[in-house]
């Protein structure tokens, strides 16, 4: 468990970010938690320069939605990025080791089957206590995290892209 601010927040100085489009999924499950970290990520992306009209929020009832949510919006390549936003807390079944594991793969298969960065930041705490000081709490706010994981990875693929006029590994120097 952390026990320090993960989510110190340094200014990427991105030139072109007032050019992103980001779509941001956040489950109303929770919201508690789930509005926080959607907040802090839409602070840090207006702090970058990402025009606000160039941010379009997506609600879906819980963690397990965000998903399909997160697939339909990579699908429709209308955003540079999607953010994930939920949270789940351990109760007294193994549902929350089902939700949790489905939500993990689900965003990683976004990850490969489309060609759009999307960032996990989905709580899966033990406590509900340790679900607030991951969002906005005393360990910080993993919205942060997200916001700058998603301009870090916008602004990756872009360079990939400009090497060769094409995106991918293969463009390395090494090649």
């Amino acid at each position: 468990m952390a026990t320090v601010n993960l989510s110190d927040y340094k200014p990427l100085n991105i030139t072109n970010a007032e050019d992103f489009s980001i779509g941001i999924v956040f489950s109303e499950w929770n919201d508690f938690v789930t509005y926080n970290l959607r907040d802090a990520a839409l602070e840090i992306l207006e702090k970058e320069g990402v025009k606000a009209e160039n941010i379009k929020q997506f609600s879906v009832p819980g963690a397990f939605e965000l998903n399909y949510a997160s697939m339909q919006l990579c699908k429709e390549r209308k955003f540079d990025a999607v953010i994930a936003i939920g949270c789940v807390i351990r109760g007294e079944t193994p549902h929350f080791d089902f939700v949790c594991d489905a939500v993990a793969q689900g965003i990683k298969d976004c990850n490969i089957l489309t060609d759009t960065p999307t960032i996990f930041c989905v709580l899966t705490d033990d406590t509900k206590e340790q679900s607030i000081a991951r969002s906005g709490g005393d360990l910080g706010n993993k919205g942060v995290e997200a916001a700058v994981t998603a301009l870090s990875m916008i602004n990756f693929k872009r360079n990939l892209s400009d090497k060769k006029g094409n995106i991918g590994f293969g463009n390395s120097q090494n090649n």
